[in-house]
């Protein structure tokens, strides 16, 4: 993904309002009326009426898609409004899975902008504002970072002293992030620190445009590979559930992902991690291609995970920490014994 991918203004006119007690009451009714609308939503999808993520493809210029829900998406063209002035055109759908990861949609400080111009958390209660101060900050943010979006993403989250400190250690890196939020945590005598994950939990919204060329299958697999991807893309963001293996579950576990999405296109994978190691056969590392599983071994002996593999070195899966996401082959081969790839005859 790295590959692919390559806070300040004047806040006095919204303090001083704040500090009318009149503001705060027809602020607090806001909130109310809002929280309402987010529990009548909630219960329409619970229902099965709107999707979490109907309408949710956004894409402006060289960006890519942002598979995100209809409360972040009433926010698109403010979005578009913002990154044009601020000069980040390009990267509308990456702002929206930001959004999306920040709050969905659902509190007025969209983009939980506040603290970036010295306010607490959650004090703007505008979400054009909010957008506003997002977007310039995020465009600060890529700037300093030299258009590194992964490092850039990581210092909306950290704050830009991130951005200096991870580039004189050679960039960004999930050691690094780690290391200074330890740094923080333990200079501000706080348990933690900001999320280390956050370009993960971002990106798991977020595809980039010219991302598409690592999933797209050569035509010597025994099924259309783009179509099988396609398929498990709906569901980027959706949470782990354990032995879901439909949408109706409200998520799926890793086997339940592929076992429902190549049901689709004809292709029997029906069954556990194990199961699906035993009905494919192995391939050497050096002969892998879009469209093979990828399995590891993560909480027992023999295949225990399975993911899709899609080029660039990266798997399509759902985890138990992310939910249905994109995750490196190479990280996880850090944390969990290796299986191999293996290939759907």
């Amino acid at each position: 993904m790295q590959g692919v991918l390559k806070k300040s203004i004047k806040a006095a006119g919204t303090f001083a309002i704040l500090k009318n007690p009149l503001t705060w009451i027809l602020a607090g009714l806001l909130l109310l009326l809002t929280s309402l609308f987010g529990i009548a939503l909630f219960i329409s999808i619970g229902l099965g009426g709107v999707n979490q993520f109907e309408s949710g493809m956004s894409r402006e210029g060289a960006d890519g898609t942002a598979q995100v829900s209809a409360e972040v998406m009433r926010y698109e063209s403010l979005v578009q409004k913002y990154a044009k002035e601020y000069g980040i055109s390009d990267y509308v759908g990456l702002i929206m899975a930001l959004i999306q990861q920040e709050t969905g949609g659902r509190q007025l400080d969209v983009m939980q902008a506040s603290e970036s111009v010295g306010l607490p958390p959650g004090t703007i209660t505008d979400p054009e504002y909010s957008i506003q101060i997002g977007v310039k900050y995020f465009a600060g943010m890529m700037k300093q970072a030299k258009g590194d979006i992964p490092l850039a993403l990581q210092g909306y989250n950290l704050g830009n002293g991130f951005i200096a400190y991870a580039l004189e250690r050679g960039g960004y890196s999930k050691d690094v992030t780690i290391e200074f939020s330890k740094m923080m945590a333990a200079k501000l005598r706080w348990n933690r620190y900001g999320d280390v994950n956050y370009v993960e939990h971002v990106l798991r919204y977020f595809n980039p445009e010219n991302g598409s060329a690592m999933v797209k299958g050569d035509g010597t697999q025994s099924f259309d590979v783009e179509e099988v991807h396609s398929i498990m893309k709906q569901f980027l963001g959706q949470p782990y559930v354990w032995g879901g293996r439909t949408p109706a579950a409200g998520g799926f576990d890793c086997s339940g992902l592929l076992e429902y999405a190549f049901a689709q296109v004809g292709v029997d994978l029906y069954g556990t991690a194990k199961s699906q190691y035993d009905k494919t056969i192995p391939v050497p590392e050096d002969q892998i291609k879009p469209g093979d599983l990828v399995f590891f071994s993560t909480y027992k002996k023999g295949a225990s995970h399975v993911g899709m593999y899609v080029g660039e070195g990266k798997f399509i899966n759902a985890n138990s920490s992310s939910g249905t996401t994109y995750s490196s082959v190479e990280e996880w081969k850090n944390l969990y014994p290796f299986l191999g790839f293996r290939r759907i005859q």
